[in-house]
């Protein structure tokens, strides 16, 4: 009986000592991620960051309602990093680069800091802006090659991690030629953040992505187009005859 007895509790020891190592090692991983996952957006914990909203066409302040769905999915990210975001108006962020982390959404039409980060970090690419003619409204310009908007069929977004300033916090940027590009970017970002992070480490990269067939899919469908890292952050170069 006593053997027994000292046996169901040596049987509940292990069970429990297992217990206690299954439940660390998986503590341990989720610490780690996590710690991969802040030093990727440049967040930590309790820390802030900028969240630069656009605004809607048209309108002095409004925020499309679809951009206000991408602004969500990324307060959802900078919450699971322990870290908090101040929303900003585009035309209200009048700070530098590089002291905190820095989420910037909307094209330079809509939203005045994406001008800024265009002109001064990514010279080779460029987004038309003009009003006339109405069907190049939009248009990507990076390596020589034009990335015309097609509604409802082909968006394309720019999504990019870019470092500036001193203190060396990136600026993330998704700078689409509709409202449903932008999200469909902070989308992608979230679900692809690790990969991204195995590729490029800390440092920058500039994405082109197509969102195919919105009308029938939403932000659900993209396309990786092209990495125009090295093509952006150079001089501009002429655009290929279409």
């Amino acid at each position: 009986m006593n053997e027994d007895l000292r046996n169901l509790v040596l049987g509940v020891l292990a069970t429990g000592v297992s217990a206690a190592l299954g439940w660390l090692a998986r503590t341990c991983l989720w610490r780690r991620a996590l710690r991969r996952k802040q030093a990727f957006f440049g967040l930590r914990d309790g820390s802030e960051c900028l969240l630069v909203v656009n605004r809607r066409a048209g309108s002095d302040r409004a925020v499309h309602n679809v951009d206000v769905s991408a602004l969500l999915e990324l307060s959802a990210l900078i919450k699971d990093c322990g870290a908090r975001p101040e929303i900003v108006q585009h035309d209200e962020a009048r700070q530098g680069l590089g002291d905190r982390a820095e989420f910037c959404v909307g094209g330079p039409y809509s939203n005045r800091r994406t001008a800024a980060h265009l002109s001064s970090l990514l010279p080779g690419l460029t987004m038309n802006v003009e009003e006339d003619p109405v069907a190049d409204r939009g248009m990507f310009t990076v390596g020589g090659e034009v990335y015309r908007l097609v509604n409802g069929a082909a968006e394309y977004v720019i999504l990019a991690r870019l470092v500036g300033g001193e203190g060396g916090r990136p600026v993330f940027l998704f700078c689409g030629q509709a409202a449903v590009a932008n999200r469909a970017a902070a989308r992608y970002m979230a679900r692809h953040h690790e990969k991204l992070a195995r590729k490029y480490g800390s440092g920058p990269f500039v994405l082109l992505l197509k969102v195919v067939n919105s009308d029938a899919y939403g932000p659900d469908v993209v396309e990786l187009v092209a990495d125009v890292t090295a093509e952006a952050r150079s001089a501009a170069t002429a655009p290929a005859a279409t």
